[in-house]
């Protein structure tokens, strides 16, 4: 009975190998249709007897402009360009305030959001954690930096039931997100740690001091090289 546990567990495994390696690949050429949070939030519409809302529309990183990109380092992973997944420094920061009771705050990088995005459920179980580091390597090694910034931009939700640069630039700003300026591109980046929360659009006196401040670390950042 064990050797076949241990036989099934092993076989488990590889399929498991297998499958993650494929869709990683799969991924690198082509533009992701749905993502487990879309699932997630489309279940929580429903029992909240809501319309069902999902709107997803993929552009080519060409297409999204260069000061969304700008952006979301500048408020989301200032070290994306040249940490290699991981920010030590930022998740070492983040331990320190939550041990001293301080908001609950997370290191986590573009690279490791993406992975969970894209892969995995929402959480924050050890299991969970494990997966998101796994996925976290394999596509810092297969897709590299352009494609994750893409993906990325493509599939993180930036309002209720929006997900992607172009869907949330029109939601927002009623324009593709190739011609967002600065200041509209710092504006969906200041909502994305609550994007069903605050608005990109007509922003609380909070929102708008993040934008402020995004802008100002967007002016700093340079030439984007992938």
């Amino acid at each position: 009975m064990i050797k076949k546990l241990f036989r099934f567990l092993w076989k488990a495994m590889w399929w498991f190998f297998g499958i993650s390696i494929f869709l990683v690949i799969l991924f690198k050429f082509v533009p992701v249709p749905f993502t487990p949070l879309m699932g997630i939030r489309a279940i929580e519409q429903k029992k909240e007897g809501k319309e069902m809302i999902c709107s997803h529309d993929w552009v080519p990183i060409e297409e999204i402009s260069i000061n969304l990109q700008k952006a979301v380092i500048a408020s989301e992973d200032g070290h994306f360009l040249t940490h290699n997944g991981f920010d030590f420094e930022a998740i070492e920061k983040a331990m320190e305030a939550n041990k001293k009771g301080k908001k609950l705050r997370g290191g986590s990088t573009i690279s490791q959001q993406t992975a969970k995005n894209v892969f995995l459920w929402q959480g924050r179980s050890y299991l969970r954690k494990g997966l998101e580091a796994y996925f976290t390597v394999l596509i810092e090694l297969i897709w590299g930096k352009e494609r994750i910034m893409e993906v990325y931009l493509n599939s993180i939700e930036m309002g209720n039931g929006v997900y992607g640069a172009q869907e949330a630039s029109r939601v927002w700003y009623r324009k593709d997100a190739i011609n967002l300026t600065p200041r509209e591109a710092a504006g969906i980046a200041a909502i994305l740690p609550n994007p069903r929360k605050f608005k990109a659009s007509n922003s609380s006196n909070y929102i708008n001091r993040r934008k402020n401040f995004i802008v100002r670390q967007m002016s700093y950042l340079g030439k984007i090289e992938y």
